[in-house]
């Protein structure tokens, strides 16, 4: 295994620019997702890399190899698919095994019939199906061998694809949103199965989704997209505690983090909600951003104070969600304890640590943590 570097890749369809002169590093053994909202660039990112497309312009490199000289079959990839794309008229081990089929057996050796007559197809097919069963039974469809995939669920379609997949042994594995089909407790599940594949293979894994639970608790780091380039590559604590760009802070999270404009009071100083803010920031800040957790309905010494009307609460059963409305008309979101009474239509105000806040020029760039910068006025 080595490290697969991208350089300045970009590519085109017509007058749409999908990948941007991107550059990404992906480490060996690493379990890398990319995340974002659809048409960011992500699955052709990964089309790229199995060689199903090409780039216009830039650079692909597995070590010293020019994956782009290579074809699809020689980079030593294998893909599953968001719509599992098993053969339907094959059985479900007959699915499995065919990757080793196509790899060990020669044309004459792959027709139909041809195992019953020649001791050399008969001899590979029993060793691709003894690695095909052992597959099965890691991902637990052993059961299923004999079935076709029109008497299977969809979870069960997908552990038929990640075993197809798995049965190769491959140095890396692509995932193009592979649970975006399933229910939501079986998303879960099969998230934690994939993980503890990838630690059991020790292979790189590159996975694509538009779901940010997915990218926070499967992966090693998060490379977050947005029109064919990356905002921010870091580790999913460091995607979420430190989001370089305001859309990364808004993708990454639930419920979605706050928002609130800066405004300047008479003296010039930057103020929310009529609350002066002592220092000014190297940069004009233009927002302020909190996550709906860090708000307290206890005063905090300086801390920001945030106020508004009730308009919605939700009760998740551990916890509850409220949103308020404040005076300026920004919606603000919420997560209280179940504790005091709280009621649609009362005015409520919340206080929120300088030091959990993130600022935002008017670009929509990171500026120095606030807590660093300023205070709130007491």
């Amino acid at each position: 295994m080595m490290d697969i570097k991208l350089t300045d890749v970009t590519k085109t369809y017509g007058a749409t620019t999908v990948l941007d002169k991107l550059t990404l590093t992906i480490k060996k053994g690493e379990f890398l997702t990319l995340l974002g909202a659809s048409g960011c660039g992500k699955s052709t990112l990964l089309k790229l890399l199995a060689g199903l497309e090409l780039p216009d312009t830039g650079e692909i490199r597995k070590g010293d190899v020019n994956l782009l000289a290579q074809t699809p079959s020689e980079r030593d990839c294998a893909m599953v698919f968001q719509s599992y794309a098993l053969y339907p008229h094959m059985t479900v081990g007959d699915n499995i095994c065919t990757p080793l089929y196509m790899g060990t057996m020669s044309f004459t050796q792959r027709l139909p019939g041809a195992r019953w007559f020649s001791p050399g197809a008969r001899s590979r097919v029993r060793t691709a199906q003894e690695l095909g069963r052992r597959v099965a039974e890691i991902l637990g469809i052993d059961h299923l061998w004999s079935r076709k995939p029109a008497a299977l669920s969809g979870g069960q379609r997908q552990r038929v694809a990640l075993a197809r997949a798995m049965v190769r042994r491959p140095s890396l594995f692509l995932f193009d949103e592979p649970l975006s089909n399933l229910d939501a407790n079986l998303r879960q599940s099969l998230r934690a199965e994939i993980r503890q594949l990838h630690d059991e293979l020790g292979v790189t894994f590159v996975y694509v989704t538009h779901d940010q639970h997915e990218a926070m608790s499967m992966s090693d780091r998060i490379a977050v997209m947005k029109d064919g380039r990356i905002l921010q590559l870091g580790t999913p604590t460091n995607i979420y505690d430190e989001p370089q760009h305001r859309d990364v802070a808004a993708f990454v999270g639930a419920p979605r983090i706050n928002f609130l404009p800066v405004a300047r009071d008479g003296n010039d100083r930057p103020a929310i909600q009529g609350q002066p803010l002592e220092q000014l920031l190297p940069a004009a800040v233009a927002e302020v951003g909190f996550r709906p957790h860090a708000a307290s309905l206890k005063r905090l010494p300086d801390a920001l104070k945030v106020s508004g009307r009730i308009v919605l609460m939700e009760y998740t059963g551990a916890e509850r969600i409220v949103t308020m409305v404040t005076p300026e008309d920004d919606k603000i979101t919420l997560v209280v304890d179940d504790g005091p009474g709280l009621r649609v239509g009362e005015n409520l105000s919340v206080f929120v640590p300088m030091e959990q806040c993130h600022a935002f020029d008017a670009d929509g760039l990171r500026l120095v943590p606030l807590c660093a910068a300023f205070s709130c006025a007491a």
